[in-house]
């Protein structure tokens, strides 16, 4: 467990021990669902990570489904969603620079309702000659249930570096309901954090401090009262044919917070990206959106310098 590179040792609302998690829960207001656990971890206390007393709360789920959508020429309509893991790799993308957006944030329920406050932080490695730097780059987002984020094709990584063997990419999401917290990160909504982190073919001395100065605020955060990360997201996109990897190539990436049962079933075939609406809908049910919690970050070519 490194947890000077990742958030390893602070577990996300649906892997919590049920007396942790009610704590959580009753913070931000959910105290109808803060009771059932109560009762439930004095039935029996060893239950951790599992809620099955806890109905069909969509944030509880640890597991992610991942889908990939295919670039298309303009004008396109109803276009297909493939599995990440059923794709064919984009070998010109070996050494190659990248440039890493996020497309969608959908949020279907988060804990407490109405308006979140959502802060992320992104990781990726970027693999230069003589080393690998590791990159942390925050930002926040206002979105209310049931709706998507005022987002799309928002800079995160310019510039980044792919190895040989692919790269790392994650996200963590602390839902933010400290008043004090929501008014500390409003500096995330200025306009340099919009355009990115701008990276470079060659070892940037401010980086690193900058990455762990990002970690950092993120830690603090995720730890305060009535706060609680609720998505843990990490994808390893590679060169290989392992037909249980996920494959790197340009186009969107589509991360799916379901139950982990709902894994084995999950066939990406039932949906597409309708581009008149924007959404992605049950093919043969275009009123049906996707009913969870869903990222999808863009993978392209940087043309820049």
């Amino acid at each position: 467990m490194d947890t000077a590179l990742w958030f390893d040792d602070l577990p996300v609302l649906g892997k919590l021990p049920l007396a942790e998690a009610a704590v959580k829960l009753s913070e931000m207001g959910e105290i109808e669902d803060a009771e059932v656990l109560e009762v439930a971890e004095k039935n029996d206390p060893l239950t951790f990570g599992v809620w099955p007393f806890w109905g069909n709360k969509l944030y509880k789920h640890t597991a992610h489904t991942f889908g990939y959508l295919a670039p298309a020429p303009p004008n396109s309509r109803d276009l297909p969603i493939q599995s990440a893991n059923n794709i064919t790799p984009d070998l010109t993308l070996k050494g190659d620079r990248i440039k890493i957006t996020l497309n969608v944030l959908r949020v279907a329920a988060y804990p407490g309702g109405g308006t979140h406050q959502i802060l992320f932080d992104f990781y990726a490695q970027n693999q230069l000659p003589e080393t690998t730097e590791h990159l942390h780059f925050n930002s926040i987002y206002r979105v209310r249930e049931g709706e998507r984020a005022a987002l799309l094709n928002y800079p995160i990584f310019l510039g980044l570096s792919v190895g040989s063997n692919g790269l790392t990419f994650k996200c963590y999401t602390v839902n933010v309901k400290n008043e004090e917290d929501e008014a500390a990160i409003q500096f995330l909504e200025s306009d340099a954090f919009k355009t990115g982190l701008q990276l470079a073919t060659t070892v940037q001395p401010a980086i690193k401090p900058l990455s762990e100065m990002a970690m950092g605020f993120t830690r603090a955060i995720a730890n305060r009262h009535k706060n609680a990360p609720v998505q843990d997201i990490q994808i390893g996109l590679d060169f290989s044919n392992n037909p249980m990897g996920a494959h790197l190539a340009e186009g969107v990436y589509i991360a799916v917070q379901i139950p982990e049962t709902l894994t084995r079933v999950w066939d990406w075939s039932d949906w597409i990206y309708d581009t008149s609406t924007g959404q992605i809908v049950k093919d043969y049910s275009r009123d049906q959106l996707i009913p969870y919690n869903y990222i999808a970050f863009g993978i392209s070519r940087y043309e820049g310098s």
